[in-house]
């Protein structure tokens, strides 16, 4: 099998138009692309970055929950983008709808992250605080 070059998340949004404004727009992802077809289809393709899989077990994710939010939250499927400034990134994607589900915190993994319902999915804004990583 040939190396992987790309991975995609492929999200059906409910409000499109939301979506792209809040992810686009406010988290900042570069659009690389934008296609429209028949019956007002449409589709965005943004940038996020260098992409990584993360597996996790249900203890990790129950840990996870507990240090993050303080109490089971997580969906089976979160999105994690780290940014230059979690606080930050939290207030404006408060302010652009996201549902703030955990301020930003410490964890003991030396990073600040926070966890919002953002449009069609959970995702953590995380700040790496060691510059080793």
């Amino acid at each position: 099998m040939d190396n992987v070059l790309q991975m995609r998340l492929v999200v059906e949004a409910d409000d499109y138009d939301a979506a792209v404004a809040f992810y686009r727009d406010a988290l900042g992802l570069d659009e690389e692309a934008a296609f429209e077809g028949d019956d007002d289809a449409r589709v965005m393709i943004l940038d996020a970055g260098r992409a990584t899989l993360e597996i996790i077990n249900p203890a990790q994710k129950r840990m996870i929950d507990d240090v993050e939010v303080g109490r089971p939250v997580a969906p089976k499927f979160r999105l994690a983008f780290e940014v230059a400034d979690a606080s930050s990134a939290t207030e404006t994607l408060t302010e652009a709808g996201a549902t703030l589900v955990a301020a930003p915190t410490e964890t003991p993994w030396r990073s600040l992250n926070a966890r919002l319902e953002a449009p069609d999915l959970q995702i953590t804004v995380f700040q790496e605080l060691d510059e080793s990583h």
